[in-house]
């Protein structure tokens, strides 16, 4: 998996591509989240359209990054997922835990109201 993050308001915005499996990729991310929340943001969207697969470990990655900026008084949405992507999160309940949007507007307008 490869990501990339930038800042834009205030709010950090990671993009994923590829398979989240929880391997190095996965501690490189929760690293730099960790650094962002330490330096003050507290919203993140995290665009997840790029993703193929994601596993059980991929899933905790995604819980962990949740529980730091939520543990900061902070909110994560989740942008555009793929299908697949958007069953498993349905499956693993997960879409009751995660707010998910289809547009990164609707994502900042989430954030903003949190």
């Amino acid at each position: 998996m490869k990501f990339k993050h930038q800042l834009k308001n205030d709010v950090l915005i990671l993009s994923m591509q590829g398979d989240l499996i929880g391997e190095d990729s996965g501690l490189d991310l929760i690293a730099m989240v960790n650094d962002q929340t330490q330096q003050g943001i507290k919203l993140c969207v995290i665009d997840i359209s790029g993703l193929r697969y994601i596993n059980s470990s991929g899933i905790g990655v995604l819980i962990t990054i949740l529980t730091k900026f939520r543990n900061k008084g902070g909110e994560v949405c989740l942008l555009n997922p793929s299908e697949s992507v958007q069953k498993l999160l349905i499956i693993t309940k997960l879409n009751a835990i995660f707010n998910i949007t289809d547009t990164e507007e609707e994502a900042f307008e989430i954030l903003k109201n949190a």
